[in-house]
């Protein structure tokens, strides 16, 4: 079942007098329990497909249907529905609150959702355990490592239970090994049954997804399937 079905997608800014076209013409789908890694240089348009695909921009022509609705010409209310309840994100800089724990970060979503304050902290301390961080529900990010902040980030993308998760360089502000740690977290969720797709510069990242798609000047340049790289999380996951 197609969740993401993208129809020559094209996105064009106005910079000053110029126009920039950073999305030419984009068509794909993309299908429940799909594993996808986007790659391309600076300027292929990586970025701004993200930024379609996750409802947080517009394009200036095409059609993108999410789960069978156009969400092409939404209002900014409409997109902000659809990305609380449907879309998952996980950032490089992690985007968690600095004065709050990992818990109450990864209750937010809920909050915003109107989930009672009993539900919602149970949902958040079970995701936080299939992250592997039960042990870290009270500590604030400033008492977490790069890894564990993630792995929060991680958390509060999957609890409220999301259509795709939509991840931009997770790996970007970790070292090799905690980033291989996070990559292994993201094969289990795939394993899952979730929907990933991953946003990256980095060859050894994208080979973790079953399918890769590279852009170039804002086109699609290759669309391929991949063998998976499956490694073992040291912190198993249960169902999600």
């Amino acid at each position: 079942m197609n969740i993401i079905n993208i129809e020559h997608i094209a996105k064009i800014y106005q910079v000053g007098s110029e126009e920039v076209h950073a999305l030419a013409d984009v068509s794909l789908r993309i299908d429940k329990g799909e594993y996808v890694a986007i790659m391309g240089p600076s300027g292929s348009g990586k970025s701004t497909l993200m930024n379609v695909l996750g409802c947080l921009d517009t394009p200036t022509r095409g059609i993108y249907n999410f789960k069978g609705v156009n969400v092409s010409q939404m209002n900014d209310n409409e997109l902000a529905t659809i990305r609380n309840r449907e879309i998952g994100f996980v950032f490089q800089t992690f985007n968690l609150l600095p004065r709050s724990d990992a818990l109450h970060n990864v209750e937010l979503p809920l909050i915003y959702a109107g989930v009672s304050s009993s539900e919602r902290k149970e949902r958040a301390k079970v995701t936080l355990e299939q992250v592997g961080l039960a042990d870290r529900m009270h500590h604030k990010p400033n008492e977490l490592s790069g890894g564990q902040r993630q792995r929060v980030a991680i958390a509060r993308a999957l609890v409220t239970s999301p259509s795709i998760i939509l991840a931009d360089e997770p790996t970007g502000n970790l070292d090799t090994k905690t980033g291989e740690d996070i990559m292994a977290l993201f094969n289990e969720i795939s394993e899952n049954g979730n929907t990933i797709i991953l946003v990256t510069h980095e060859e050894y990242i994208a080979e973790h997804a079953a399918r890769i798609i590279r852009l170039r000047d804002g086109l699609i340049e290759k669309d391929e399937n991949v063998d998976k790289r499956f490694i073992p999380a040291k912190n198993g996951l249960s169902k999600i």
